[in-house]
């Protein structure tokens, strides 16, 4: 029998259906910011670490707050807040700095992300994921990957290889791979 059609009765034949769409789903962590929920794809994230003091690097775009000193490595940390356009929020005690893996002109970087609060892993459907709106005729933001529709809410899911731009990406990138100073950094984690 052709693989490619089903006979339903001598005189009929119908094209078989080789694939059915199968709706797949990624899990994110959620985090708060600002009082919003965001997310970001769960296979970049490397670990979560407890907020500690930075080093501030001199000369160095306003978002990035500093390095931290990651088990010898040097690892540089970026406040959302400050790469959105808001104010510098004040670190409490759920504060936290996510490491993340990105790419930066196809070489793995990781990036320390100071978010608000840690919330939860979870799984969002590819259908419960829409693309960004263009508000006011305004391109959409290039951080943005698409709102994610949770028990009726939106969580915005974000691409982290768009939050820098390529300049910044080479910068950090020479702050990862500098020697770390054990004067100059916080004291390593284990």
């Amino acid at each position: 029998m052709d693989q490619s059609t089903v006979r339903s009765s001598p005189r009929q034949t119908v094209p078989a259906t080789t694939s059915q769409k199968v709706d797949s789903e990624e899990q994110y962590l959620t985090f708060a910011l600002g009082g919003e929920s965001y997310a970001i794809g769960i296979l970049a994230i490397k670990e979560i670490i407890e907020y500690e003091p930075l080093t501030v690097v001199p000369m160095m775009p306003e978002h990035v707050r500093g390095v931290i000193n990651l088990r010898g490595a040097v690892v540089p940390v970026i406040d959302l807040h400050v790469r959105f356009g808001r104010p510098c929020a004040a670190a409490t005690s759920r504060t936290c700095i996510v490491i993340v893996e990105t790419f930066a002109h196809g070489e793995k970087q990781d990036i320390g992300v100071v978010v608000d609060a840690v919330n939860a892993v979870i799984s969002i459907p590819d259908a419960a994921i829409e693309a960004p709106p263009a508000l006011g005729g305004r391109a959409r933001s290039p951080f943005i990957r698409g709102l994610g529709k949770i028990n009726e809410r939106f969580v915005i899911l974000l691409d982290l290889d768009q939050v820098l731009s390529e300049q910044e990406a080479l910068e950090l990138a020479s702050l990862g791979t500098a020697a770390p100073d054990p004067v100059a950094t916080s004291p390593a984690r284990s």
